[in-house]
């Protein structure tokens, strides 16, 4: 096996719409409109190339479990995302990079992440 890449992340939301109005109007992401009906409440969002399925249900004990969403100016990110009185973890370094930490309304943890050279 060959992976080409991650085609999409689905995480547990308690309030799918709550979280959809959250990844949407503060982080940036589309909502797509080709999800079908599974019979449990859930969407499609747009991050990039990739995807971020959101499926209403029971939320998992956070035990640093994540996802991470690829910035250009984190620093920006993180003054965006207080500006707008929401709580993110200063930046810190990792491998050739740099990370930041915020959670959704769920409580998922979500990483914000800045690659080297892009600072």
């Amino acid at each position: 096996m060959k992976p080409l890449g991650v085609h999409h992340v689905s995480i547990n939301v308690d309030h799918v719409d709550v979280a959809m109005r959250f990844y949407t109007d503060v982080l940036g992401f589309t909502q797509r409109d080709d999800r079908p009906d599974f019979g449990f409440p859930g969407a499609w969002l747009n991050a990039g190339g990739q995807q971020l399925h959101l499926i209403g249900g029971a939320v998992p004990k956070g035990e640093g479990q994540h996802f991470a969403v690829w910035v250009a100016d984190l620093d920006g990110v993180i003054a965006e995302l207080r500006g707008r009185g929401i709580e993110v973890s200063d930046a810190s370094p990792v491998g050739s990079g740099r990370q930041a930490f915020l959670a959704d309304p769920a409580g998922n943890l979500v990483e914000l992440h800045e690659a080297q050279g892009n600072t």
